[in-house]
Order: structure tokens, then sequence, then C-alpha cells
């Protein structure tokens, strides 16, 4: 085994603590991967759930790739001053090839120190808008959400997008800070209707709905205006009055969160249609075309 190693050493000039390098880079590879795999199994097995596993998993990827970058070169590198020399030669040519690889690095810097948003939330960055599910060096994963999809169910679809997008495109996080939107309901019903009856049967219905969830949005709104300097007059849900060519519109405006925008109002929708069944003064209304006939009216 000498011999080979004396072999080696003498037909590709190696230097002798070559050998010690080598060793210590395989020990030190092998470690840092059994010490990953220890705590991931840690994390399982303690039942943690699915987005603690996965910022477990992400985390400790990005810990385990830097240790190597930082352990490696403290063994392979005798000179750290020939290292800074190298890196001042190329730094420019790194800078112009790399441009966009090294805005998104920038941008990722900037989602994990300042965090405009994280995995789990629900954002609109651009034109895309979606769940984010996965967050990575050079890009962010969303999973769609609207489009030709009404109600911003998801589309199925996902959209990977450049970290650098954060710098140059406005961003809407519907999850952080006051976790509900204002969601609205039209409905429209005819002139010949008792439209007072029909704004009170609204009034009802969605105040009823609204306490289900009162004592949360009270909370959120109260720790969000420690940050965020918001006016918000009242939360509480409302009926607006106005006039259309077909009939009367009454407008339901109610907190609800993001993710269940649809179902909130699929479940307002089906009482209106039952309260309204029961009263026959009041119609919901649709498009029609009336006739005057000046000789027999």
């Amino acid at each position: 085994m000498s011999e080979i190693m004396l072999w080696f050493q003498n037909q590709y000039d190696l230097r002798p603590h070559f050998y010690q390098n080598l060793v210590s880079s395989v020990v030190v590879l092998l470690g840092l991967w059994l010490l990953r795999r220890w705590v991931l199994h840690l994390v399982a097995k303690r039942g943690s759930d699915v987005r603690v596993r996965y910022l477990w998993r992400k985390t400790t990827s990005y810990i385990y790739y830097l240790s190597i970058v930082i352990v490696l070169g403290s063994i392979w590198l005798d000179d750290l001053s020939n290292l800074v020399t190298y890196l001042g030669l190329v730094s420019a040519g790194v800078a112009i090839a790399l441009s966009d690889p090294i805005t998104n690095i920038a941008g990722w810097l900037f989602i994990f120190l300042r965090g405009p948003f994280k995995v789990g939330d629900r954002i609109q960055i651009g034109e895309h808008a979606g769940d984010v599910i996965d967050s990575r060096i050079f890009q962010f994963t969303l999973l769609e959400i609207g489009n030709w999809v009404d109600a911003d169910q998801s589309t199925g679809r996902m959209i990977h997008i450049p970290n650098r997008k954060v710098f140059s495109d406005p961003l809407a996080n519907y999850s952080k800070g006051f976790q509900f939107i204002w969601n609205e309901i039209p409905v429209l019903v005819t002139f010949e209707s008792d439209w007072r009856k029909a704004k009170t049967l609204l009034n009802s219905i969605i105040s009823r709905h609204e306490q289900e969830f009162r004592q949360d949005v009270e909370q959120q709104l109260q720790s969000t205006a420690q940050d965020f300097l918001i006016f918000t007059p009242t939360t509480t849900p409302i009926v607006y009055t106005s006039v259309r060519d077909s009939g009367v519109l009454l407008t339901i405006r109610y907190l609800c969160k993001p993710h269940e925008r649809r179902s909130t109002a699929e479940v307002v929708w089906e009482e209106i249609l039952e309260k309204f069944e029961a009263h026959p003064d009041i119609q919901l209304a649709y498009p029609t075309t009336r006739f005057f006939d000046a000789r027999e009216e």
C-alpha cells in the first residue's frame, strides 16, 4: 500500500500532507452527512407536521453545504491571501457573467432576512398569485391561484419565480400581518321587491357567520396595529345599497380568511337562496327588456 501511495506521489508530484487532507475531507463529508440525517430523523420521529419537516430539511441543507465550503476550505487552502487575490481578479468577470444568479442570491438573502413572505403564505407578485410551496437560493415556487379559476381557487400549476423579482415587482402578502381579507357578494333584487326586508335578511345572515371568527379578527387587528399604521374604522360586515339597470343592488361586504373566500361565499349564498324562497315579495333580478305601447297604456 505504501508503495502505491509513493508511486502516486512521484507520478503526480503530490505533497506528503495531501493524503492527510484527503482523509480529513472524507471524514468531514461523512460526519456532516450523518449529522444531518440524524437531525432529520429526530424531527420525523417527533411526528412534526409537513411544514415543520420541510423547514428543517431546507435549513439543515443550507447549513450542510455552507459547512462543507467552510471546513473544506480551511483544510485545503494553505494561504488565504492567495484566495483573496484570486477572488479579486475574477470578481469583475463573475459579476458580469452571473449578474442574474447573483441578484437571485441577493433576493434570497432579502427573503430570508427581511421575511416579506414564508413558505405557506399566499402572495401575489407582479401578475402571479398563489401559495408559496418552496423557497430556494435562486427561485421560489407558487401553487397558482386565480387565472381562469374563480374566487382565488388553485389552478394546479406551479410557477417558478426568480428571487430577484422581489426587488422589481410589487409584492402583496395575503397571510402576513392581518390575516383576513374583505370579500364582497353582490345580490341584485328587482325594483318591485321589498329591498328593505332583503337588506335586513342579508345583514342577519352575514352577521351570524361573522361571529365565528370575531374574536380572532379583533386580536389580529390589535397585533398588526403594533407593527403597521392601519386605520380600520370598522371590521363588522355591512350591506351597501345601490341601483343598477335591472334592479336594486345589495352588496355584502365581510371579512374572511384568504383560503376560505369561495367556501364562505357558497355558504352565504345557499342561506340567501333559502331565505328569499320563503319571502315571495323578494325576487332576484336579471337583465330584462320592457316595451311601452302608447295605445294600450
